[in-house]
């Protein structure tokens, strides 16, 4: 696993950065090739907290936790990864991708009925306008979504506004390999 540490806010010793690489090596066995993951560690609001994002294929994993214990927060945001992994794979398996990852090493989880099937129960269709970025944040809040998607009037692209955790908007912008 090609592991990427960022810090901002927050130094970074050495024996962190060794107990980062050891979690993450024990989740590497998970995957069929190399992949990327990116950890970014930082401190808000006298909380240490950590944003882990693992690449694999066109599938990412992603956790986040905060407490005031980084060592902590480092066990549930790999303990996090993990669940979602094999979660990710119980899912998965009935319809026969892989996705790069390696199923012989994730145990079968049990996951309650209600969230192993997921259901679409309203379709909705509507004309994707072209727009800036402001102007379907503004759309967003107007209509007081937790997303809005719209069509980018410089690049053409199909993207999405969305609510964060935070109270902040983010851009989903796509990109093809």
């Amino acid at each position: 696993m090609k592991l990427n540490i960022a810090a901002k806010n927050f130094e970074v010793s050495d024996y962190l950065e060794e107990m980062v690489e050891k979690k993450f090596a024990k989740l590497s066995k998970y995957f069929d090739k190399d992949v990327n993951a990116d950890v970014k560690i930082s401190v808000e609001a006298g909380l240490e907290k950590m944003e882990a994002t693992i690449y694999v294929g066109g599938t990412i994993f992603r956790a986040e936790e905060k407490s005031t214990d980084i060592y902590a927060t480092l066990d549930s945001v790999t303990d996090r990864l993990s669940r979602q992994i094999a979660k990710f794979k119980d899912k998965i398996v009935s319809k026969h991708q892989t996705g790069g990852l390696n199923f012989t090493e994730i145990e079968h989880m049990d996951v309650d009925e209600q969230e192993a099937e997921i259901e679409i129960v309203r379709t909705k269709r509507f004309p994707v306008k072209p727009m800036d970025k402001i102007e379907a944040a503004l759309q967003m809040q107007l209509l007081d979504h937790s997303f809005f998607v719209f069509r980018d009037a410089e690049t053409e692209d199909v993207c999405v506004v969305y609510k964060r955790k935070d109270g902040k908007v983010g851009l989903i912008e796509p990109y093809f390999d």
